[in-house]
Order: structure tokens, then sequence, then C-alpha cells
């Protein structure tokens, strides 16, 4: 079994540093995915009310036989929910969806800046945290400016942004930003999903270098910078190739040449004009 390592928030909470993504699994589907992520090691399970499945993940960690506390689950509001009264309800059925007392971290799902309402969303957050309903609170797809903005007007940092971030979409000043205020960055699709990316010959020429997949060498890439990372997959032993990734390392050449992979800033969403 290969448990991920621990990074720590700025809160004192600790979140698993590979999870299981599991857009866009349906309810039945990611109940089984579940218990088979942990068979395979996982206790981080990522979902949203987006993708209407949270029913399915509580239901596949209740049959995983393992405690609730020994999971790091997530869920994100997305723009139906932003504003203080919809915050609530929003949380509230996602509770009751997970059949949880408490999510480990609650995110904000886009900024959606045209709406204006990321800040009371946020501030609606901070009193779910205060009562205890969400352990970590952070937000999903901000840039710099859209954190800027929601740090002028709160004390509160968030925890975590996890935004669209592989080799490909690198975002290093997202991230530097990030390191800088004392925010984890979670990567989704970490793995350039329907990209191509895992194609890459460099890739392969690493991969064959650490006797591993190409899949397990983005993902090292990941772990290496400091970032939690979530992989979805349904396969059993596609799972158990991408959390075993603890045991080998990326020296300087590895890492400059996958570098040479990014597409730039330009590159990926645009959560100024993007999101749901």
């Amino acid at each position: 079994m290969s448990l991920s390592p621990l990074v720590e928030l700025n809160d004192g909470h600790r979140i698993p540093q590979i999870g299981l993504g599991t857009w866009p699994l349906n309810d039945r589907e990611v109940a089984d995915a579940v218990v088979n992520a942990v068979e395979a090691g996982y206790r981080h399970i990522d979902t949203a009310v987006k993708y209407g499945n949270e029913a399915g993940v509580g239901e596949g960690i209740r049959a995983s036989g393992l405690d609730r506390e020994e999971f790091f689950v997530t869920t994100k509001l997305d723009g139906e929910f932003q504003g203080e009264d919809r915050a609530v309800a929003g949380l509230e059925g996602s509770l009751k969806r997970l059949n949880m007392d408490y999510v480990d971290l609650l995110l904000i799902h886009w900024p959606l800046p045209r709406r204006g309402e990321f800040i009371s969303t946020w501030k609606t957050f901070e009193r779910l945290q205060a009562q205890g309903k969400a352990r970590s609170i952070g937000v999903s797809n901000f840039k710099p400016s859209h954190l800027e903005q929601l740090m002028w007007s709160s004390d509160v940092v968030p925890a975590v942004n996890q935004i669209q971030l592989n080799p490909s979409v690198n975002r290093s000043a997202d991230c530097a930003y990030h390191e800088h205020h004392g925010i984890v960055t979670e990567s989704y699709s970490p793995l350039g999903a329907g990209s191509g990316l895992l194609f890459a010959p460099v890739l392969n020429r690493i991969a064959r270098k650490h006797g591993k997949t190409e899949s397990q060498v983005v993902l090292r890439w990941h772990v290496q910078q400091g970032l939690v990372a979530i992989p979805k997959s349904a396969d059993p032993q596609r799972m158990k190739e991408n959390i075993d990734v603890f045991d080998f390392a990326l020296d300087d050449e590895d890492l400059d040449a996958i570098n040479t992979l990014d597409e730039g800033p330009e590159a990926g969403v645009n959560s100024d004009v993007q999101g749901h």
C-alpha cells in the first residue's frame, strides 16, 4: 500500500499530496472507484457539487471499511451557490449527499469575477469553518488578481488554490504567488487530460531512464515542486500507478527538460471569462 505524504496547510491541517480526482464519474462509478482507491492507498478524495457524484463519494467511503476520520474529503461550490445564503445552503446540500458532518476542504469552484460575489461567499466560508462544517477553506481557478481582491477584504488566507496545472500549463508565476502567501497549490488535470502531454518524447525518455511510466514522471514532477495533485482514474491498476511515485526522484536535468513543455502563461483556462 502506497500512502501519500502529507502537506501542511496554513491553518495547521494536513492534506495528502496525491488524491483521487472524480470528475466526470457518476455516483455508481465513483463509489467503486473510491473503494479501489482506498485499497491502493489513497485517503484524499476530491469532488464537487457540479460533478453530481457527492452521494457516490460518500457511499464509497462508507463501503471502504475505514473511519471517516481517515479521509481528506474536498468539495466545491459553483456559481449557483455564490453569495451568503446560497453558500450556506450549498454546503448543507453537499453534507447531506455525502452523509457527513463536515468536509476537510471547501472550495469556491470558480471566481466568476463579473458576478462580484466571491468576497461575500468567502466571508460565508469563514463562518462555515468556524462552525466546524469545513475544516479548511480555499478556492479554485483563482488568479493572483482574484486572490488580491479576496485578501484585501479578509484576514483569512485561502489554505488551497486548486488550479489547472501540468507541465504544459505550469503556471509558475501563480505558484510563486501562492508560495509567497502561504497558499498550497493543488493541481487538477495534473496529467494534461486530452492534451496529448503524455506522448511527449521527452517524457518517454525520462520514463525509460527511471523505469517508470510517463504518468508517474509527470506526477513526480508535481510532487517535487511541493504541489498537491489529484489525477482522475477509475482503473484500479492506473490508480496504483498514479500513487506509486515516492520511490524515485527526478534530477535537475529531468526537471529542466520537463519544463520545456510549458506552453506559456496564456495556456489553459482563463478564469476571468470562464467558469460556472
